[in-house]
């Protein structure tokens, strides 16, 4: 096959853990062409999506692991697969592609994840969808609410419903003296929408990514624990992960989702899960893969071509 993705430039992937990396490897590992394509090249003209795509060599060396070689301009029906694997901020230039890859599916290219699907699923707000998973979790932009649902708790988690990685995620409790200021900074005085969420003490044991592959449960997930003084999890956050089997209630969240999911046109899906809550449905780039099959012996990225090769 010939597989087009979009990523990030490819000098910021750190191969030794980036799961699109991964994925790139294993492609060429079965005989497939690997091409890179930055997102800021996808264009439309008259009636077709293109793009300059750059086809790669990859390396198992960790620092040396990618050599350019030729470079064209191509339609994207043109690869027999686009991974949409570019990180948040999930911002208009990400919604813009999301309308491009759209117009490229209505031209016989397929894309994964669908790009409607991604568009469709806010990693933060599609949780509220499963709210027999959750805990108590509040969506808001005004301040009185916000603090009425703080007040309530006692103890809870603030976040933007654009970030990733742990970025801009506070705890507050009912007495925090920056209180005010943490919920005016990330309302931006009450013009932007943020999700509030009870505390989970659970986290100390590790904020659970549990990846779904073609609706199947991966049978091992990564529990990023945080570091000493932290309430992030994140390994961007300065978290540790450690692989570990599902438990029941994992198979019970993964194996309510994954089906319902995948119908949608989500080929990869990344659940967080806290003790026994979901906390986030992760959708356009999810991770993972190189921390649980190194530590697990489940190569994740070959589960992950089989079910990209069968679609």
């Amino acid at each position: 096959m010939r597989i087009a993705f979009i990523l990030d430039p490819l000098g910021s992937l750190k191969a030794y853990k980036d799961s699109s990396v991964a994925m790139m490897r294993e492609a060429q590992r079965r005989g497939h062409e690997v091409y890179a394509v930055m997102r800021g090249a996808l264009t439309w003209r008259d009636g077709v999506v293109a793009a300059e795509a750059t086809r790669l060599e990859l390396f198992p060396d960790q620092r040396e692991w990618v050599a350019e070689l030729e470079r064209e301009r191509l339609p994207l029906n043109r690869f027999d697969a686009v991974l949409m694997r570019q990180d948040p901020p999930f911002d208009f230039e990400y919604i813009a592609a999301t309308w491009l890859l759209e117009r490229a599916e209505a031209q016989g290219a397929r894309v994964f994840n669908r790009p409607r699907a991604v568009r469709d699923h806010n990693e933060k707000i599609s949780i509220t969808e499963f709210p027999q998973f959750t805990a108590t979790t509040l969506v808001a932009r005004d301040a009185a609410d916000i603090d009425a649902f703080i007040d309530e708790m006692g103890d809870a988690i603030l976040k933007p419903l654009d970030g990733m990685g742990g970025s801009s995620i506070f705890r507050v409790g009912r007495a925090d003296p920056n209180r005010n200021v943490i919920v005016e900074t990330l309302t931006n005085f009450g013009t932007r929408t943020i999700m509030a969420q009870r505390y989970l003490p659970e986290i100390a044991n590790g904020d659970k990514r549990i990846l779904l592959i073609d609706g199947e449960p991966v049978p091992h997930c990564l529990a990023r624990i945080p570091k000493p003084g932290e309430s992030r999890g994140n390994l961007a956050a300065g978290g540790t992960g450690v692989a570990r089997p599902l438990s029941p209630r994992d198979r019970e969240i993964a194996q309510t989702l994954g089906p319902i999911l995948a119908a949608r046109g989500l080929l990869l899906v990344g659940l967080d899960v806290i003790g026994e809550c979901l906390t986030e449905i992760n959708v356009t780039s999810p991770t993972c893969f190189v921390e649980i099959a190194e530590q697990s012996g489940c190569d994740v990225a070959a589960l992950f071509l089989d079910a990209l090769e069968r679609q």
